[in-house]
């Protein structure tokens, strides 16, 4: 049973599941995908339905669905984001199959390996997309989504009031995140948007995945790694960073994070800035979950130094 379902009882799961398993088939179907005869429900996922269909006569695939989309160009905003990782990004991504409003249909990946050889080798992937992507402006040409919200990507110059305004600000008119955060809280983190200037080196733009956590990062059949759930957009690299370092990577990642810094020059800070960097996906999942898994908490830490005025 995932994270997100703790507490519900085993019957009530067992219901969830068989429902959830009924209704990607039946999208399947009226997708055309008529050879699809049984779909296993996935665990791991946070915002959608998901799961491997067998096929009577072709290889499985990998679905995804919502019982209620939250707009029609969802799947075709990932589709695209798996793609320009792909090209020009260079790294590997699974096969787009069907991207349409109702699912979105993949070829399927495998769980990475526990290796460190693994590790070290996606450091090197992915800092040749944020080496070889670098733009002159923060955002994309479109928005495209971040779990089930928005992600708002208007094209600016300034990389601190990107930031500020589309990844970090945008989270607090958001009904869970104004009722978890005090006037105090939010008062701190309009000031640290103030102060990212003096808090953040100055980095370029280049291409990001955008929701690097460690779940999004799997294998090839040929064990090679791939990443799924993209909310692209040009942006500093370390976000994407900050992601891998902020969502329990596991002990063989530890030879990424030092490869990372090799490859990309980074300096000896780089550490102490990932929990500022981070603020922006602890307000995402606040704004989206019940169960925020200790986001409001590490946004109250991060913010505690910002709650009286300078």
């Amino acid at each position: 049973m995932p994270d997100s379902m703790r507490g519900v009882r085993l019957a009530d799961w067992g219901l969830l599941v068989t429902r959830s398993a009924a209704f990607l088939l039946e999208c399947l179907h009226r997708a055309g995908m008529r050879d699809v005869v049984a779909v296993e429900p996935a665990a791991g996922g946070l915002a959608a339905l998901a799961g491997i269909a067998a096929r009577r006569d072709a290889a499985p695939v990998f679905v995804k669905a919502f019982a209620d989309a939250p707009d029609d160009d969802i799947f075709a905003a990932e589709a695209e984001g798996l793609a320009v990782l792909r090209e020009p990004g260079g790294m590997a991504t699974p096969e787009v199959i069907t991207a349409d409003r109702e699912l979105l249909v993949l070829s399927v990946l495998r769980p990475r390996p526990r290796s460190e050889t693994f590790w070290e080798q996606f450091a090197h992937e992915l800092a040749r997309l944020h080496l070889s992507t670098i733009g002159p402006r923060f955002g994309w040409h479109r928005d495209n989504w971040l779990g089930r919200r928005r992600q708002v990507n208007t094209w600016h110059d300034d990389g601190f009031a990107f930031f500020a305004e589309y990844r970090l600000l945008r989270w607090l008119t958001e009904p869970r995140v104004e009722a978890a955060l005090d006037a105090g809280d939010r008062a701190a983190l309009e000031r640290l948007c103030h102060r990212l200037p003096e808090l953040l080196p100055e980095r370029p733009a280049c291409l990001t995945h955008g929701d690097l956590w460690a779940q999004n990062i799997m294998s090839t059949p040929e064990g090679t790694p791939a990443v799924i759930d993209p909310a692209v957009s040009y942006m500093w690299a370390e976000v994407d960073l900050a992601h891998v370092w902020s969502t329990a990577p596991p002990p063989e990642a530890q030879r990424f994070f030092a490869a990372y810094a090799e490859l990309t020059g980074l300096d000896d800070g780089w550490q102490a800035r990932m929990p500022i960097i981070q603020l922006r996906q602890h307000l995402a999942v606040l704004a989206q979950f019940d169960d925020d898994w200790g986001a409001a908490d590490h946004i109250r830490a991060t913010l505690a130094p910002f709650r009286t005025p300078a």
